[in-house]
């Protein structure tokens, strides 16, 4: 079964809510919904990486699936999250951001970031099947449905081959396919 993206503002806005204070998940969730990268590509990431960063400055990563080049850009958002974390967390410029809890310096797991994910939507009740890819799928359904970003747009960021690709990834529901029937001309 396929997971699922987080649609409505409401329930990304509960989920921020539920993190403040826990820095290190907070920055994984406002980072891979404010990217669209894949949860590999996220758990790759140093802090040295992020060094004297503003609002605007881009980040270049190699894929790990594709092995293409990508960016992140550094939004509002993200740095506000990224300033708390390493303000609190004070992490050395080797570490991964997205370290585990459990011994040396290792990322954390992607099945471990599908278990937060799960007990994220589950504590604000949101039903559905979600995990670590809901981050991803959340950044392109915000980025569709919020800021009308075009599939073909979409589609070159994600590094897929096409945008029906893109549209079968983020699998549309009937109500928005019946959506346009409302339309008048």
């Amino acid at each position: 079964m396929r997971v699922e993206p987080i649609r409505e503002l409401k329930h990304i806005k509960a989920i921020k809510q539920l993190l403040n204070g826990n820095y290190r998940d907070k920055l994984l969730f406002v980072l891979g919904i404010n990217t669209g990268l894949r949860a590999q590509d996220l758990l790759a990431l140093r802090v040295f990486q992020f060094k004297d960063c503003k609002v605007g400055d881009r980040i270049t990563i190699k894929e790990k699936k594709t092995g293409k080049q990508n960016i992140i850009i550094i939004n509002k958002e993200v740095m506000l999250a990224l300033d708390a974390y390493l303000e609190a967390l004070e992490p050395q410029e080797t570490d991964f951001v997205f370290k585990s809890r459990k011994g040396k310096n290792y990322p954390l797991t992607t099945f471990r970031v599908t278990r937060l994910v799960k007990l994220w939507t589950e504590t604000i009740n949101l039903k559905g099947n979600y995990g670590a890819h809901t981050l991803r799928k959340t950044f392109c359904v915000i980025q569709r449905t919020c800021f009308k970003v075009p599939w073909e747009t979409l589609c070159t960021y994600l590094n897929h081959s096409s945008p029906s690709v893109t549209r079968l990834y983020l699998g549309l529901k009937s109500e928005e396919v019946e959506s346009i029937l409302h339309n008048n001309i």
